[in-house]
């Protein structure tokens, strides 16, 4: 089954592609990670991301996409794969389709943007190991500190409220057009905020039948 993962920052999709992954038994792609194995790897599409990333410029969408066609084309994805921040633009969709890069179903994770702000203002991330927290649905067993090293934690600037405004003010000028472009192709599964990580994952994996 091939899948892309929609919805606000802040929504879960990495969480709900992690999850996804096990059950089906399929890679997780994300355009940080491909971005960052090419460049690795000196892959001649890579070594061109790499000219950009280094300037401090935005990859352009012809790349990204030649990056993410070159991921595709692992053993690994075979058997199907979930997009998880690719595609983020129409532009990038479309060059998709072009690339003949296909999918069976965009999932859309709908959460409002105040319950955004509020789950994502809340999360709090160790300064040493990098684990995360959250004050009201996962809160540390001491205030401030990770439990699983002891350091300190603290509010990334990407979660700080401002921030996260902003973030979702981009998500609808650029990334939310998406969902009624795949509604046109008839490949759009829409599922409802949830109360919980689970609930999340049931419902989507029912309206997934899987």
């Amino acid at each position: 089954m091939k899948i892309i993962l929609l919805g606000a920052p802040g929504a879960g999709k990495g969480t709900q592609a992690e999850i996804l992954s096990k059950k089906l038994g399929i890679p997780t792609i994300s355009t940080g990670n491909i971005l960052r194995a090419a460049v690795k790897a000196g892959t001649p599409v890579g070594l061109k991301a790499k000219s950009f990333m280094d300037a401090g410029a935005l990859v352009p969408d012809d790349v990204i996409i030649g990056v993410l066609a070159e991921a595709l084309k692992a053993p690994a994805c075979a058997g199907g794969y979930i997009l998880d921040g690719v595609p983020r633009t129409i532009p990038q969709a479309e060059a998709m389709e072009a690339r003949g890069i296909d999918i069976d179903w965009a999932v859309d994770i709908e959460v409002d943007d105040q319950t955004i702000i509020e789950r994502m203002s809340g999360r709090r991330t160790c300064i040493a190991c990098g684990a995360t927290f959250h004050v009201a649905s996962n809160p540390p067993k001491k205030d401030g500190i990770c439990d699983l090293c002891g350091a300190e934690l603290t509010i990334r600037k990407d979660d700080a409220p401002e921030t996260v405004r902003e973030r979702l003010t981009t998500y609808h000028a650029q990334t939310e057009p998406l969902i009624a472009f795949y509604k046109e192709r008839g490949k759009l599964k829409v599922v409802a905020n949830a109360p919980s990580i689970e609930a999340a994952a049931a419902r989507i994996s029912k309206v997934l039948g899987i």
